[in-house]
């Protein structure tokens, strides 16, 4: 039936979009899911689909050739072993995703996966790393290679814990210091209240994206500290490691703000969790909950 669905469509589609066609019949038969411990099944479909996706719907202004990102992906990370994948072998696939600056825009996060999530869905003018065509592509995947023949690794790839040479480990590294140096004009950084050292110097945020912001390209560094409703309430803006964040940015002359319980979040938290008690207060009194930020010199 697949097959038929495909030769009928041939007489009308271009041959860009006939590639599209395939991909997508591929992902969605063939699956998407995550593997349990190897390397995600149906990674080619997976990238390549992802890859026309974006810049066929998401972002139709790319230009980009998905077949050769997926050659030049495989090449860095077949030949090698599971464990021995460094930031450079990822560098030639890079330099040919396009990758937007938009000024004002970006979103840097750390353990809050799920508050960005429902962010930027609400906030149209928020860029994150997962918004460029890198990190749409290869977003929450897994992959290595194997040391017994060529070709990737589908039964079992290592923690990133247990290897300093992580495959994946490696590509995010070298997508997210890119990231940070284009970062411009006033930038957000979401960090979770709800947990012991919410900046963390070895998370990606700590460890190399905020090495690579520039503070001549950067006007603002926005951070907003979220809590979860019912706590714990760990770390706020003048506790915890998010001063130690706020005094590294003070040495290298950044411009910073720095708000608790922000109104926006606090509101995306009662849409999720409705019933909760903090959530069943009226308007004014929720808006009592959003501290006046702190305000760097």
């Amino acid at each position: 039936m697949i097959k038929g669905v495909v030769v009928a469509m041939e007489t009308t589609l271009s041959s860009t979009a006939k590639n599209v066609f395939v991909w997508f019949i591929v992902f969605f038969c063939c699956g998407g899911s995550k593997s349990e411990g190897g390397t995600t099944p149906n990674l080619k479909s997976i990238v390549i689909g992802r890859c026309y996706n974006y810049i066929m719907l998401i972002n139709p202004t790319f230009s980009c050739d998905c077949e050769e990102v997926w050659r030049m992906f495989e090449e860095a990370v077949v030949p090698k072993s599971s464990c021995s994948n460094q930031v450079k072998d990822y560098q030639e696939m890079l330099s040919i995703l396009p990758q937007n600056s938009p000024c004002h825009q970006f979103l840097f996060w750390s353990k809050t996966r799920w508050m960005m999530e429902a962010y930027t869905t609400l906030m149209e003018n928020v860029y994150t790393l997962e918004d460029t065509l890198v990190g749409y592509v290869f977003n929450q995947l897994d992959w290595c290679g194997h040391l017994q023949h060529t070709g990737f690794d589908f039964e079992s790839c290592p923690e990133w814990s247990t290897c300093p040479l992580h495959p994946v480990y490696s590509l995010w590294r070298q997508a997210s210091q890119h990231f940070a140096e284009t970062a411009c004009g006033n930038i957000t950084v979401l960090l979770n209240g709800s947990i012991a050292s919410a900046f963390n110097r070895k998370s990606m945020f700590g460890s190399v994206e905020l090495n690579g912001l520039n503070p001549s390209m950067v006007e603002y560094v926005n951070i907003k500290v979220v809590s979860n409703l019912r706590g714990p309430f760990i770390e706020s803006c003048s506790l915890g490691s998010v001063a130690e964040l706020i005094q590294i940015l003070q040495f290298r002359g950044f411009k910073w703000t720095c708000t608790d319980n922000d109104l926006t979040l606090k509101l995306l938290q009662c849409v999720q969790s409705p019933e909760d008690p903090s959530c069943q207060m009226c308007s004014s009194s929720l808006l009592q909950t959003q501290g006046p930020p702190l305000i760097g010199p």
